[in-house]
């Protein structure tokens, strides 16, 4: 990634920021592009200490004009820029529309017309397939969405595949599943549940288990994300690929729970009824099969839950009051 040009959408949120800070340490010259919506996760904290070691771009990819004249002269760009809450996806449908599909074919639009050579990772979710009908759930897996979200990050993905069949602007899919680490949105739960679980037991609250808490998640650290958008941006194999990215590890909520209040040395976690809108779109159990991006490149998770939530604690220990 040395001397490359990078565009980073969402480069301000969680994921985008510690991919930004990898680039910006291996010699790449880093654009990212955030619109510090306040719902969406867009932190400039997240790369205040590295601000002069990067260009910051205050728009949105709703913006054609703007994203048009950012894709221009990029070799790379990493489009990660998203509305994320399962929840608001179901109350405000069409701002979700325009976020994780209709600004998605603009983007590749703007691509086409002003710089086909340039290379795209997209991050989608396993949310596109909803209830597993099997475990772990692979890439040939039904799509069966339980939500808005799930529907418009599935026409997302979709476009930028269709755009490297079509027109041959080489394009690849991460499909990530519970993501978590320093950066990562606390202050409520758009972003994951993990972010509130964090945000309870360092302010001395119970952390709350929706359910009897049996579900079982697979959990990927962001630097080992991170790993994973270089892999599919420097090799050529990803292009016009779909991948799930997952873990070795399943474990339940009420585990995950017990793991993260025994890391703070404190704190207690309760089982609480599911409140009726997040019941509907609940998913169960759901642990994803990497074994393909695996195969293919080497990747496996380096951190365990159990390490990698020791390191998420104590960064917000120590920053939470910036992030809520």
């Amino acid at each position: 990634m040395n001397d490359k040009r990078i565009l980073i959408t969402g480069g301000l949120g969680f994921i985008g920021s510690n991919l930004a800070r990898r680039l910006v340490e291996e010699g790449s010259k880093v654009t990212v592009v955030d619109n510090l919506v306040p719902e969406y996760g867009g932190n400039e904290f997240n790369l205040a200490d590295i601000r002069d070691r990067l260009t910051v771009e205050i728009s949105d990819v709703r913006d054609p004009d703007s994203m048009s004249r950012l894709v221009e002269d990029k070799d790379l760009l990493f489009n990660l820029a998203g509305q994320t809450s399962h929840l608001d996806s179901m109350k405000n449908p069409f701002t979700d529309l325009e976020i994780n599909a209709t600004a998605q074919l603009s983007i590749l639009e703007a691509c086409r017309k002003r710089n086909p050579s340039i290379k795209i990772v997209f991050a989608s979710t396993r949310q596109i397939y909803g209830r597993p009908q099997y475990l772990p759930v692979d890439e040939k897996h039904p799509w069966h969405p339980v939500d808005v979200n799930g529907v418009n990050k599935m026409a997302g993905e979709w476009y930028h595949i269709v755009y490297n069949d079509a027109y041959g602007i080489r394009a690849s899919v991460l499909r990530l599943t519970n993501t978590y680490g320093p950066r990562m949105r606390v202050k409520d739960a758009r972003q994951t549940f993990l972010g509130i679980w964090i945000r309870r037991l360092l302010e001395g609250n119970p952390i709350q288990v929706f359910g009897d808490g049996k579900q079982r998640r697979d959990y990927n650290y962001v630097e080992d994300v991170v790993d994973a958008l270089l892999l599919a941006a420097s090799d050529e194999r990803a292009n016009g690929k779909i991948f799930n990215l997952g873990s070795e590890e399943a474990l339940s909520l009420e585990n995950t729970a017990g793991i993260m209040t025994k890391q703070n040395d404190a704190g207690t976690y309760e089982k609480v009824p599911f409140p009726p809108d997040r019941k509907a779109i609940d998913v169960g159990d759901f642990v994803c099969d990497f074994s393909a991006f695996a195969e293919t490149f080497g990747w496996r998770p380096k951190t365990s839950f159990d390490d990698g939530i020791e390191k998420t604690l104590s960064y917000y220990r120590e920053h939470l009051a910036k992030y809520v």
